[in-house]
């Protein structure tokens, strides 16, 4: 039993890991950028921050959520009221650091087996 104990959250982190690269692969292919990842704050954490060029250019704050099995309602219903007032948060942090901020959204990126789903303005702040 302690074995498993050992071994299991470790391949969860290596699981999120490949779900945060397949997620930065995919928005990369669609013209996004890199600005940072697995921003951590005392409010919270996301996963990605990118930026999005072209006359809107804007900041794109990214949960990413990946689920094997919808059984439970997918993924992206398991991005919580909590989650997302967490990633508000981390995201008016993260925003502090220009004198004037940029436009920005949250999206998430849900992974659900092979099918990924993108949703832009997934919630308000």
């Amino acid at each position: 039993m302690s074995i498993l104990r050992t071994i299991l959250p470790g391949r969860s982190i290596q699981r999120g890991q490949a779900a945060e690269d397949m997620a930065l692969a995919y928005l990369q292919q669609r013209g996004l950028q890199l600005v940072e990842r697995n921003f951590r704050c005392k409010g919270g954490e996301i996963d990605l921050i990118l930026s999005e060029p072209g006359p809107s250019h804007q900041l794109v704050f990214v949960e990413v959520r990946q689920r094997s099995s919808s059984r439970y309602g997918g993924a992206a219903a398991s991005v919580t009221r909590s989650k997302q007032a967490k990633l508000i948060i981390a995201a008016q942090l993260f925003l502090q650091r220009y004198p004037k901020p940029p436009a920005c959204r949250l999206d998430v990126l849900a992974i659900d087996g092979e099918r990924i789903e993108w949703i832009k303005n997934a919630f308000d702040t």
